[in-house]
């Protein structure tokens, strides 16, 4: 029997409710593969924690989740606590603490889905966004002086290191080399940010010598919001800093068919510690508790999990599983359907069983 330990960490908003529904679903893929066990541990921080302890998770709360072969994370925010707060109380400190330096966003249009892009149909559309995880302009680092007064100033400034940069160029390239097109875009802002972005841009360059059989090109970044709405065929892979990564793949949600939709694995390559897989969409405080939250994306994050734990034959099946239902027809109101939350998690159990139970 191969048990994996996961820590579910479902947080705020809708992040219970597709934390709940891919882990019914696990726990079904499971018995359906066989010789196949998730040892699921809930852990209740997030908002409401923070609220009654000041804090969005223990100050231990690392050591926690150390022993666990993998983090599967629902969503922070809530309206009645700052964004800044929920942000960097728990996720960041999660993604920094375990080196997670590689965020890795796959996007495709899913059968039965829709793209607001005319024309544009099902394998037109296949990408996935290599996002520097650990540095960049999400370093942390900056500060605010005079607050209140006329001369107030705030700082907030981008670090890259050669280590960084090299080590998320390395990656990219390598994951390039394992999709059939063997083609990677860089996306940059040297033009404007002549330091750190023209260090990215030459150390790139640098990386591709040592991946002559992977073409690849360099984009600006506001270039580039163009051409995947124009062009969406001429992408594949695609490596950016943290910020700009971070907007480009809700772009790519949305051009995908909904953010409900898209998924994202915060990797620790060297595998030293957890990686932690949540669905890209946020809490999504507007419809928690409706019963309309699309699960598919915390699907689509378990898919990514399982191949991280070497369980292919699983992601596989999981994945079928999730295209065939969406074929169907049986979508939530965010790509068009009027299914719920229930009704989608239901259909898929029942097609990764493969009968009419």
């Amino acid at each position: 029997m191969r048990t994996y330990k996961i820590a579910a960490i479902p947080a705020d908003g809708i992040g219970r409710e597709v934390i709940e529904a891919g882990s019914e679903v696990l726990s079904v893929l499971a018995q359906r593969v066989g010789d196949l066990h998730f040892d699921v541990t809930n852990f209740d921080w997030g908002s409401d924690f923070y609220k009654t302890s000041g804090v969005m998770m223990p100050e231990n709360g690392l050591e926690q989740l150390k022993p666990f072969d993998a983090i599967y994370f629902g969503a922070v925010g809530a309206p009645d606590v700052p964004d800044h707060i929920t942000l960097w109380g728990l996720r960041l400190p999660i993604c920094q603490g375990f080196d997670q330096y590689a965020n890795v966003r796959p996007t495709k249009i899913i059968p039965g889905v829709t793209s607001p892009l005319r024309g544009v149909e099902e394998g037109d559309l296949d990408w996935v966004i290599v996002r520097e995880n650990s540095e960049g302009e999400y370093s942390g680092h900056g500060g605010r002086a005079h607050k209140g007064m006329p001369e107030e100033v705030g700082t907030e400034v981008s670090i890259f290191t050669r280590v960084g940069v090299t080590r998320i160029m390395r990656y990219a390239f390598q994951l390039a080399q394992s999709r059939p097109r063997k083609f990677l875009t860089v996306v940059t802002k040297s033009n404007a940010q002549r330091f750190g972005m023209v260090m990215w841009d030459e150390i790139a360059a640098e990386v591709a010598q040592d991946f002559p059989d992977v073409t690849w090109d360099k984009m600006l970044v506001d270039a580039m919001t163009v051409r995947m709405v124009k062009n969406p065929r001429s992408l594949d892979t695609i490596v950016a800093t943290n910020l700009h990564a971070d907007i480009l793949s809700d772009l790519a949600g949305a051009l995908a068919g909904s953010l409900g939709v898209a998924p994202t694995a915060n990797i620790d390559p060297e595998r030293r510690f957890p990686s932690m897989f949540e669905p890209i969409h946020g809490s999504a405080f507007d419809i928690a508790g409706q019963g309309i939250a699309n699960p598919v994306a915390a699907f689509w994050t378990a898919s990514q999990m399982l191949d991280h734990l070497g369980e292919p034959d699983a992601s596989t099946r999981l994945m079928q599983a999730v295209e065939k239902v969406c074929a169907d027809g049986i979508l939530t109101p965010d790509v068009g359907g009027t299914a719920t939350t229930r009704e989608v998690t239901d259909a898929v159990c029942k097609a990764i069983r493969g009968d009419n139970t």
